[in-house]
C-alpha cells in the first residue's frame, strides 16, 4: 500500500494533484453542489431523506474526529496520519447540506419576506469556500453546525410525521439544540485538547444566541415555511378544471422578459374576474390550509390594504405541487398583490400584478397552459 502511494505521488498525475491541491476545497464544493442539484428533488423521497441524514450523521462524526484527533489516544493511528483531510470533509458536508437547503428553498416562486433567510443560506454556501483557514476555530465550526442542524430538523421532522405548525417548528428547534449541545458536551468531556482551547460557557452562549435569533426570525415570518414550497404563481384571465387538470389562460410576457412567463400587467374589462393560480408543493400525506391574501396598494395612504383572505386545502404528494386558485371581481385599478400564506401566516410566496382597466376584451399575447 505504501509503495503504491509513493508511486502515485511520483507520477505525473500525482505531481499535478500535489501542485494544485490548494484548489481541492472549491472542487469539493462544486462537486457537492452539482451532485445535489442533479440528484435531489423531493424532500419526502426516500433517496433525499437518506442522503440528507447521511450527510448530517457523517458531519457530526467528522466534527468529533477533527476536535479530538490531537489527543494522545490517536497517536500513531490512521486517523492521526490522515487528519489533514478532515477539514476538507467538514467543508464538503457543510457545502452539501447548505446547497441542498438552497435547492429546496429556491423552489418558491417568490421569497418575499423570507428572502433574507434565503440569502443567509446562499452566503453560508459560498462562505464555506473561505473557511479552510478558519475551520479550526471551534466557535465557528459549531455555530455553522447548529445553524445547519436547525434547518435540517425543520425540514425533516414535519416531513416524517406529516404535520406542520408552530409547535412542530419549536420541537424541531429543541431537537437541534439538544443534539448540538450533546455533541459539544461529548467532545468537551472526551478531549483535553478541546477543553484547553475553548470556553464551554462561551460556546453554549453563542449557540443559544443563534437559537434565539432563528426563533425571532420565525416569529416575524422571516423564515420560509419549510417543507412547503410554492412552485407556480400567476395572475390569470381564466382558470378551468377539467379531468383533474387546470387550464389557465394568462397574458404572456414579451420575448425579451425571459425570467418570467406571465405578464404582471392585467388588462381588465368591467365586471371581469381576476384569477390568481398557484401550485404549492407539500410532502406526501401532509395536509395544510393555504390562504390567498388579496391586497391593494392605496396611493393616498401609501399602504397596502387587505381586501380578502380566501383559503383552500393543500394535500401533499404531487411532484408539481397542489394546484388551487381564487378569484375576485370589481377590483380597483392599480397595484395588487396576493400573499400565499399558511394558517400561521408564514409567507410561501407573493403574486404581484397591476390592474389596468380596458374598454374592450384584451386578446394580445393571451395563452393557455395546462397544469
Amino acid at each position: 500500500m505504501k509503495r503504491a502511494l509513493v508511486r502515485y505521488k511520483k507520477s505525473a498525475f500525482g505531481s499535478y494533484v500535489t501542485r494544485n491541491q490548494k484548489y481541492a476545497p472549491i472542487l469539493f464544493f462544486i462537486g457537492g453542489f452539482i451532485f445535489d442539484t442533479l440528484t435531489l428533488g423531493r424532500i419526502d423521497r426516500v433517496y433525499d431523506t437518506v442522503v440528507l441524514c447521511s450527510h448530517m450523521t457523517l458531519l457530526s462524526i467528522t466534527l468529533y474526529f477533527f476536535n479530538t484527533v490531537n489527543d494522545d489516544r490517536w497517536e500513531g493511528t490512521f486517523m492521526r496520519r490522515h487528519s489533514h483531510y478532515l477539514p476538507l470533509a467538514i467543508q464538503f458536508f457543510f457545502g452539501a447540506l447548505s446547497s441542498a437547503f438552497v435547492i429546496y428553498f429556491f423552489r418558491s416562486v417568490s421569497m418575499s419576506k423570507t428572502l433574507f433567510f434565503f440569502i443567509l443560506l446562499v452566503l453560508l454556501l459560498f462562505a464555506n469556500e473561505f473557511l479552510k483557514r478558519k475551520i479550526s476555530n471551534k466557535y465557528l465550526q459549531f455555530s455553522i453546525y447548529f445553524f445547519i442542524s436547525f434547518t435540517f430538523f425543520a425540514f425533516m421532522i414535519p416531513t416524517l410525521i406529516k404535520v406542520m405548525n408552530t409547535f412542530i417548528f419549536i420541537i424541531s428547534g429543541l431537537v437541534s439544540l439538544w443534539s448540538t449541545l450533546a455533541l459539544i458536551r461529548f467532545i468537551y468531556r472526551s478531549s483535553p485538547v478541546t477543553r484547553a482551547e475553548i470556553s464551554l460557557k462561551k460556546l453554549i452562549g453563542l449557540i443559544l444566541s443563534i437559537y434565539i435569533t432563528i426563533n425571532v426570525f420565525y416569529y416575524y415570518n422571516l423564515i420560509p415555511p419549510v417543507p412547503l414550497a410554492m412552485d407556480t404563481g400567476m395572475v390569470a384571465h381564466n382558470v378551468q378544471r377539467i379531468n383533474n387538470e387546470y387550464i389557465v389562460t394568462y397574458e404572456n410576457n414579451p420575448w425579451y422578459i425571459f425570467w418570467r412567463k406571465h405578464d404582471t400587467n392585467f388588462h381588465r374589462q368591467a365586471g371581469q374576474r381576476v384569477y390568481v393560480f398557484t401550485s404549492v408543493f407539500a410532502p406526501t400525506a401532509l395536509k395544510k390550509s393555504i390562504f390567498h391574501r388579496w391586497k391593494w396598494y392605496n396611493p393616498e395612504t401609501k399602504k397596502w390594504e387587505v381586501t380578502d383572505d380566501i383559503s383552500f386545502k393543500v394535500t401533499g404528494g404531487r411532484d408539481l405541487g397542489f394546484r388551487g386558485y381564487t378569484y375576485k371581481t370589481n377590483l380597483k385599478e392599480g397595484q395588487w398583490k396576493v400573499d400565499v400564506i399558511t394558517e400561521e401566516e408564514l409567507v410561501l410566496g407573493v403574486v404581484d400584478f397591476v390592474i389596468k382597466n380596458s374598454s374592450v376584451p384584451h386578446k394580445e399575447r393571451l395563452v393557455k397552459k395546462t397544469f
